[in-house]
């Protein structure tokens, strides 16, 4: 599976993961939230484990752009909250920042 697959499914669970908990503390919802939050987390950390990387580092702030990208969407799709264009701007110099960072080390190896 590509790494762009499997950083935007390692996106999904850490979101997901660290929305059930916000619910649970932030908007007073059941402490049971925890339960699906820290399952959800688990396999956030097991999936960007499966990125093709030399280095974890570079693999993490590659995945970091991901991340901003995902969130926004999050925020648009889930929360019903509509991004502002700073929002989008700003996400898209931190995936150009990302793929520097991923296709860096295919540019020195040539």
């Amino acid at each position: 599976m590509s790494n762009y697959l499997w950083f935007l499914l390692a996106a999904l669970f850490e979101i997901a993961g660290c929305y059930a908990f916000w619910m649970w503390l932030r908007l007073d919802r059941s402490a049971w939230w925890v339960v699906p939050g820290l399952l959800s987390l688990a396999l956030f950390a097991l999936i960007l484990t499966r990125v093709e990387a030399s280095f974890a580092g570079r693999a993490y702030a590659a995945y970091g752009g991901v991340y901003i990208v995902a969130s926004l969407v999050w925020l648009a799709v889930i929360e019903r909250t509509r991004p502002m264009f700073s929002d989008w701007l700003g996400a898209a110099l931190c995936l150009a920042g990302a793929l520097i960072i991923l296709l860096g080390p295919r540019l020195h190896s040539s």
